[in-house]
């Protein structure tokens, strides 16, 4: 679900492995966003639609979310620490290169993250695409050799937020925290290992 990037914006981005979700609940939600786009170009209003827009992106994240949370097959490779301080220390390398970091969170079989792309030389902003072709590429190959496979590591699509305000920031940065927390897998989001955030949330 790829969106608009603003030069200087905040993203909010989770990115998945491969085939960590069926094919039946991508085409259940898939048909469900198709469903909701006819929906709302019948809105015209266009400050009404982008109020309905946003509002249906958040429930379609949530449930997106809840399906990866619960997910009972696909690749749980992050389970693995030494795969997941491969994707832990690659956030990391890659900020105040590409982007500033502002908090993520390493799921089983997903990761969330919010970050600042910086400019470049030139004054334009790192595009989120080549972020995460950087961060996926690394990441891939360092993971399939711990793992001694080969094939693709991460699913090519990720999910990408424009942040609106302060408020929506504040929201998100203890949404990706708590992750954990709500799929039961820590009581306590410090207590998870592969949370970083500097923030008091």
């Amino acid at each position: 679900m790829p969106h608009y990037q603003p030069p200087g914006a905040t993203l909010f981005v989770t990115f998945r492995l491969a085939g960590s979700l069926p094919l039946h609940i991508i085409q259940e939600l898939k048909e469900e966003a198709e469903r909701v786009e006819v929906e709302l170009a019948k809105i015209t209003d266009k400050q009404e639609q982008d109020r309905k827009r946003y509002d249906e992106q958040r429930r379609y994240f949530g449930k997106f979310d809840a399906f990866l949370d619960c997910a009972l097959t696909g690749p749980t490779w992050h389970k693995d620490p030494f795969i997941a301080v491969q994707v832990k220390n690659s956030l990391h390398f890659l900020e105040n290169q590409k982007y500033h970091l502002d908090s993520y969170t390493i799921m089983p079989n997903h990761a969330h993250v919010v970050l600042k792309p910086l400019p470049k030389n030139d004054q334009k902003f790192f595009g989120l695409s080549e972020i995460m072709h950087s961060l996926k590429r690394f990441t891939a190959h360092e993971a399939n050799k711990i793992l001694n496979r080969d094939g693709p590591f991460w699913q090519s699509e990720s999910y990408d937020h424009v942040v609106r305000d302060e408020a929506e920031w504040r929201r998100i940065i203890r949404y990706v925290v708590y992750n954990p927390v709500k799929a039961g897998l820590v009581k306590n989001w410090q207590d998870w290992p592969w949370t970083y955030c500097p923030f008091d949330v």
